[in-house]
């Protein structure tokens, strides 16, 4: 048995047991990986994968079993890499961040620029994905670090998730539109006008549709996005009300939008830190943490980690 038998088991499972895709993935050959499939069957005297033919199906009992135990292998065979460049490069490497393009545009650069200014010799790498690729990345072990609103704090033992900061929606419009003629929008008053907000689970977007729905009122979302700016761009075109991430408006910048005094309608939203359990972090990744919040202390956090209960600090 050896580590690359136990990376190819790892890969089948993630690839959907396609073994085509497996050996792309890990730069062999397709021959090659059944070989070494086959070798690690008749090693351990027993059938890893459910089969018909030549195609391989899914796993057996015994194979899922060894799946958990092979993820756990390789993860701290790659923690004894990350070990030994913590002592050979302490402030040199590469710290993988996957985040959602609202926190990498604006919660994370003021962050990142003093993080850098401390760590110039660490290549930060900025994954900006939806929160569904966000936990798959981590669990992967891809990313050190995962930065979303949504679906991290779901993800039960696998991940601890720290609170990153709280914040509410706003509401955006061209200059001089009729709602900037109410002291106090209502919802009803924003349900009289086409709407343009975030696509589902993207930035809170559950919390905006709860909101209408348990007011009795369903919002016209005529356009969808991901990205905060591309809903302002189509705001200032007239086609419709913005519903958009408060740190998103800024009235310097955007200029031919006014922002509505109407926060108080929405609830309100915590975006979480989430670390995968297990994986070990080298010293610059906590000093980053700790650039995101006081309270992310090296001692905190990996009490956290090291901890047996499932689910969210703080």
């Amino acid at each position: 048995m050896n580590l690359q038998q136990l990376r190819i088991v790892r890969e089948t499972a993630r690839r959907q047991f396609n073994l085509t895709d497996v050996a792309n993935a890990l730069y062999t050959s397709q021959s090659g990986v059944s070989k070494h499939l086959k070798d690690l069957e008749e090693e351990l005297g027993v059938e890893l994968f459910e089969r018909k033919g030549k195609r391989l199906l899914g796993l057996t009992a015994p194979g899922a079993q060894l799946l958990g135990m092979a993820e756990r292998i390789l993860l701290e065979a790659e923690n004894m890499k990350r070990l030994a460049r913590q002592y050979v490069q302490q402030d040199e490497g590469r710290l993988a961040i996957a985040t959602t393009h609202t926190q990498a545009r604006y919660a994370l650069p003021r962050i990142i620029k003093a993080f850098k200014l401390e760590f110039p010799k660490v290549h930060l790498e900025l994954h900006q994905c939806g929160p569904d690729e966000i936990v798959s990345l981590l669990k992967a072990g891809q990313v050190d670090i995962g930065i979303a609103t949504e679906a991290l704090p779901n993800e039960g033992n696998a991940f601890v998730c720290f609170p990153f900061y709280s914040w509410q929606h706003s509401v955006v419009v061209p200059r001089e539109h009729p709602l900037t003629r109410l002291s106090q929008p209502t919802l009803a008053d924003l349900a009289d006008y086409p709407v343009i907000t975030y696509h589902d689970g993207y930035t809170g977007r559950t919390r905006i549709d709860a909101v209408f729905s348990d007011a009795g009122l369903t919002p016209d979302v005529v356009m969808s996005a991901v990205d905060a700016d591309v809903i302002k761009t189509y705001v200032e075109l007239g086609m419709g009300i913005g519903i958009i991430a408060s740190m998103a408006y800024t009235a310097e910048r955007d200029t031919l939008l006014q922002r509505l005094p109407v926060e108080s309608l929405f609830s309100l939203n915590t975006t979480q830190i989430a670390l995968r359990r297990g994986h070990f972090l080298r010293q610059y990744a906590y000093r980053f943490l700790n650039y995101c919040s006081d309270e992310l202390d090296q001692d905190s956090v990996q009490q956290a980690l090291a901890s047996a209960e499932p689910g969210q600090r703080g």
